[in-house]
């Protein structure tokens, strides 16, 4: 536990000067020794880069802190994207005493201290803010611990945790804290990180004269994956492991090789924002459609060795099972959904096999484009044809009113009518009176034409069946 000011300092009779016990640790007066992440750790709210979507001018995050009116909240972010950094801001910036404790190591016991000086501070007029780092390593006996004194107000509570705190923060406790949900941080925006790192003669390495290319910086951030830490820990072990002692005015020149030596992984070209983006999920796109399973996971791979984001290919997975194979396999679509579950849930690099799996399984399943063929053409319909009424007899009618006019009026329930219309036995014929439900001017269209593959091939059969028997019974009509 770390506690800020003098919260259990019972030697000193004197009440503690508000200075004291508000002021956070100067990070700038760290030790040479402490990391370069650590030191560059903003102090105040213009010094974050990015969650501009929080702190932005006018947001209410930015305003509560401002202007010292904090309330329970929760921080959710991926790791590095400045959930301790805003509670370090805070603590900077409160009249209140700022107790920070980290979920990993403290104990009920701890809630417990900390709650009862609370209290007594809150007698002489002084609010206590509570930051709990990692607050989903809280166990449910420690959560109830310290709920009751987050009811009556005895402590404020920020939590910062990088799990849904949904499933990891008990509902009592939640209800009664404000969710802020941090982002990662982009490329340019931890770039923007670095070179501020490099410029600092306070606080980084602006007294050693290093000079890093644009691209070389751009490789840092694309392997940090939003992680603003994680870039920085890559680019001071870049300097400092130069394999030459580092002297403050010498110069010095970090390269790729340097950088692929500290993060001990090949810096691949790749541009998560530009052409490299683009032409590489193209071409694994395009290797799904063209059932190559080895060109299929030869771009999957390269993509997640350059430190693309694996949600983002688990979501045009998805999309590719509704597009490319659609119907011809159902199981495709389920597949890939749960290996978007499945990259969410266990993370990479373990990750990686999960979507490995999810492409092949499209590229050797039959393929299929109907359904994403007549969305189009129905989506273009409706964008410039006549967009008609709804038929009365499918309107739905739940008063007298709207029965006098008709609606739902000679509505036949499917149901009634379709007992022997079996999808999976072709050759059971149609019921007659088979209802139209489309408007009246696409009357006798067809939009979805099922291909020849897998269970396509089946469905394409029943409907050539059913309408078949439509149009004859139009024809006897």
């Amino acid at each position: 536990m770390v506690f800020q000011g003098s919260l259990f300092d019972s030697g000193d009779k004197a009440a503690p000067n508000k200075k004291n016990m508000t002021a956070a640790p100067d990070s700038g007066s760290s030790g040479p020794g402490e990391p370069l992440a650590a030191r560059m750790r903003p102090r105040t709210l213009d010094e974050v880069v990015g969650q501009e979507h929080l702190l932005g001018p006018g947001k209410l995050l930015r305003r509560i802190i401002e202007h010292d009116k904090v309330s329970s909240m929760i921080l959710w972010g991926p790791p590095g994207s400045g959930k301790t950094t805003l509670a370090e801001v805070i603590a900077h910036q409160t009249h209140a005493l700022f107790v920070r404790l980290n979920a990993v190591s403290a104990g009920v016991a701890d809630l417990r201290k900390i709650a009862e000086e609370a209290k007594k501070q809150r007698f002489m007029g002084q609010r206590t803010i509570l930051f709990v780092d990692e607050i989903h390593r809280f166990n449910k006996s420690q959560q109830d611990a310290i709920l009751p004194h987050v009811e009556r107000g005895v402590v404020t509570l920020i939590g910062a945790t990088t799990e849904n705190p949904s499933f990891e923060v008990n509902s009592a406790l939640l209800s009664r804290s404000r969710v802020f949900v941090l982002r990662a941080l982009t490329e340019d925006q931890i770039v923007s990180i670095l070179r501020g790192a490099l410029a600092d003669k306070e606080r980084g390495l602006g007294n050693w004269q290093v000079t890093v290319d644009d691209a070389v910086l751009h490789q840092v951030a694309i392997f940090a994956s939003g992680d603003a830490r994680t870039a920085l820990n890559v680019l001071e072990l870049a300097v400092v492991g130069t394999g030459e002692p580092v002297v403050e005015g010498e110069p010095v020149e970090v390269t790729t090789e340097m950088i692929e030596d500290a993060m001990q992984h090949r810096a691949l070209q790749y541009d998560k924002g530009g052409d490299q983006h683009y032409d590489m999920i193209s071409a694994l796109h395009k290797a799904v459609r063209g059932s190559d399973p080895d060109g299929s996971l030869y771009w999957l791979i390269r993509m997640l060795e350059a430190g693309e984001d694996p949600l983002y290919i688990a979501r045009r997975v998805v999309r590719m099972a509704a597009e490319d194979i659609g119907l011809a396999d159902p199981q495709a679509l389920s597949i890939c959904v749960a290996a978007q579950q499945g990259v969410h849930f266990v993370g990479m690099p373990e990750a990686g096999v999960i979507l490995a799996e999810a492409v092949v399984y499209l590229a050797v399943a039959p393929k299929s484009n109907a359904v994403y063929n007549a969305y189009n053409q129905i989506r273009a319909e409706i964008l410039n044809g006549h967009n008609d009424p709804v038929p009365l007899w499918i309107r739905n009618a739940p008063t007298g009113l709207m029965k006098q006019l008709g609606y739902g009026k000679e509505y036949k329930y499917a149901h009634d009518y379709y007992k022997d219309m079996q999808i999976d036995d072709p050759e059971r014929p149609p019921s007659d009176r088979l209802q139209e439900y489309l408007p009246e001017s696409l009357v006798g269209r067809h939009f979805y034409e099922p291909g020849n593959q897998g269970k396509e091939n089946s469905i394409r059969q029943w409907l050539e069946k059913r309408n078949a028997g439509q149009q004859a019974e139009k024809d006897d009509g």
